[in-house]
């Protein structure tokens, strides 16, 4: 029997992650711990053990940030306590001193661009004036002094030019479809329409240099996204690359023109595609470098210098320095190296076949050396317009350590895979979606994987509700429940979104009805599992950040009413320091421990012991014992 991988290993703070080079190539920054905390820290490219801490908050992850053009300014943004309410901050790396760009109460603010034309100006989009919509600002690093680029009436979002010209906005109709709109002087112009069937997939990706050129994604016509190339001035549009099998995926594009060099495809593996013949030795040598899933993470302004992550199922991320001109990769070292030697499982791709013939792409670790059925964690992601991918992950390496064979399915609605999978989940919530996580579970068993008396579902956000559906839908299949931070009325959901969600309004009442129409109101209780809360006869776990603005505290209360009222035992656990999922690690070691034993009561895995002061400030509260 392998040894117990800690769980501090896997979900504690990791030793550094996210490098990024400033654009002069001169300095590096990443994330790593002070003082038990992850902050941002920094050092001179040829001097890394100089390295110094850019800040030093000793409460919340801070984590998010790019260097400015300007040789002497970091950017990062942080929220309080997870009510994503985040704020964008300016450091200077000369002077130490730090300037909140975006001093204002109850705002949620966020970094739209940074030019190499405007370099001593940031682009950032406020929503101060109306909490719905996010206008535009041009603000001063060193000053911190701002001006009004556009007023935002009510469009999701803008594309701008290396000038921070505004030149064309995105409106999300009621129908569900989007419009390209085009700005003459002070006034807006639709310019292209992406029909409801496509607005998901398609939109806007970015202007050339020049501002003459636009590139899309766009699936009019196909149903999975291209990319294309469309001349403003005759609107003359060329597709550059397209695929059968998935949508086109990240785009890198060059650093003085702003024209696609490359572009990656995921279906159940990503594979780099080059446009531009001048990279093609660079992603030759990359690829013979045995990194797995890897992809440029960074780039210097003179494009000498790339950070590579290397990531793949049993390697944890660990970022290079490669150098085009030598063709060298440095190691900036591993973000886990005490998972250095530790059995990690391996995770198998698989294309799992819903009744209805979809092809759900997925993923599968079993514990090593495992033979025959055994109990099986079945994992949600959340979105659910996102999706799952190959690569190191921990929980998967977390429940195959405990003897849980873990699954992650793309079911319908998931991206990537082309507009009809992704819209296919219109009105397929806790129905034809939990119908894909079923067909998965009997694939399963099937194919002599899973033990059908003792499967369990687990997962956050979109995730978490899914299990909640799964439980009332489905009572005896699945063994015991996790849900993370997941909605349990589908009303009420909607009813509160953060107001500057209100650009996407439409398209979740296509995909889980209108409120106010007697319709979508059928719909959404039909769909909504603290109506059929009764029918759970499976242990169940809730866990709840009280400060979520995305999935409200309320959302998990009304669940747990609804249970207690139908005398269903549950364990709620509520986090007040923490959002929409758990930032601090302590938090986090907490939750672990306490689902690790939920599980192995449940399903009859191996449990680590909970190691005197583990998670000691976890701002844990046991609101139910179940």
């Amino acid at each position: 029997m392998v040894d117990l991988i800690p769980r501090e290993h896997l979900f504690g703070n990791p030793t550094r992650y996210g490098h990024q080079i400033s654009p002069d190539g001169k300095r590096l920054a990443w994330v790593a711990p002070f003082e038990g905390v992850l902050n941002i820290w920094s050092a001179p490219l040829d001097h890394l053990d100089a390295a110094q801490p850019v800040t030093r908050d000793r409460r919340r992850a801070v984590d998010s940030f790019a260097f400015a053009y300007d040789g002497r300014h970091l950017l990062y943004v942080q929220d309080a306590d997870g009510d994503e309410n985040f704020h964008v901050f300016a450091a200077d790396l000369e002077s130490g001193r730090h300037r909140d760009l975006t001093p204002y109460p109850g705002i949620a603010a966020g970094i739209v661009g940074m030019s190499r034309l405007v370099r001593d100006r940031v682009l950032l989009a406020l929503n101060d004036r109306d909490a719905r919509f996010h206008d535009l600002h041009s603000v001063d690093l060193a000053t911190g002094e701002r001006t009004l680029v556009v007023e935002n009436p009510g469009f999701a979002g803008f594309l701008i030019d290396e000038h921070y010209a505004v030149r064309f906005a995105a409106l999300n109709r009621r129908d569900g479809s989007s419009e390209l709109l085009i700005r003459y002087g002070q006034s807006w112009k639709p310019w292209l329409t992406f029909p409801a069937e496509d607005a998901r997939a398609s939109g806007a990706e970015n202007l050339d240099a020049s501002g003459d050129i636009l590139f899309c994604r766009d699936s009019r016509g196909r149903d999975t996204a291209a990319l294309t190339r469309i001349d403003i001035a005759s609107g003359e549009t060329r597709t550059l690359a397209a695929h059968d099998e998935a949508d086109i995926g990240t785009v890198l594009h060059d650093i003085e023109t702003r024209a696609p060099i490359a572009y990656s495809v995921t279906h159940a593996r990503r594979r780099w595609y080059v446009l531009d013949e001048r990279f093609r030795d660079d992603f030759a040598f990359l690829d013979a470098q045995g990194l797995g899933d890897w992809y440029p993470a960074s780039r210097s302004e003179d494009d000498a210098l790339w950070i590579v992550v290397a990531r793949s199922d049993t390697r944890v991320s660990e970022a290079a320095l490669y150098d085009r001109r030598s063709k060298t990769l440095r190691s900036l070292g591993s973000a886990r190296p005490e998972l250095e030697g530790a059995p990690l499982a391996p995770m198998h791709p698989a294309v799992i076949h819903s009744r209805d013939g979809l092809e759900l792409v997925s993923y599968l670790s079993r514990p090593l050396g495992a033979e025959g059925p055994g109990p099986l964690v079945l994992l949600v992601h959340g979105g659910p317009w996102a999706r799952d991918s190959f690569g190191f992950d921990p929980m998967h390496q977390w429940l195959a350590n405990r003897g849980y064979a873990a699954l992650s399915v793309n079911f319908r609605s998931s991206t990537g895979f082309g507009k009809a999978f992704l819209n296919a989940g219109d009105g397929a919530w806790g129905r034809a979606m939990d119908d894909d996580l079923l067909d998965a579970v009997a694939w399963a068993v099937a194919e002599g994987v899973a033990d059908p008396a003792r499967i369990a579902i687990m997962g956050g956000s979109y995730g978490g509700y899914a299990a909640l559906m799964a439980l009332c839908r489905n009572p005896d299949t699945y063994a015991c429940g996790i849900d993370l931070v997941g909605p349990a009325n589908l009303e009420t959901l909607v009813r509160t979104i953060p107001p500057y969600w209100e650009a996407m309004r439409a398209q979740l009442h296509r995909a889980i009805g209108d409120p106010d129409t007697e319709e979508g109101m059928a719909l959404i209780r039909e769909r909504s599992p603290v109506y059929f809360a009764d029918r759970i006869r499976a242990p169940l776990m809730i866990v709840q950040g009280a400060n979520d603005p995305r999935v409200k505290q309320a959302e998990s209360d009304q669940m747990v009413a609804a249970l207690d009222a139908s005398g269903v035992p549950v364990t709620y656990l509520l986090y007040p320091d923490e959002g929409h999922g758990l930032v601090r690690p302590d938090n986090r070691l907490a939750f672990f421990a306490r689902a690790e034993a939920f599980l192995a009561r449940h399903l009859g895995g191996r449990c680590e012991p909970i190691r005197e002061g583990e998670a000691a400030g976890s701002s844990v509260q046991v609101v139910r014992e179940g």
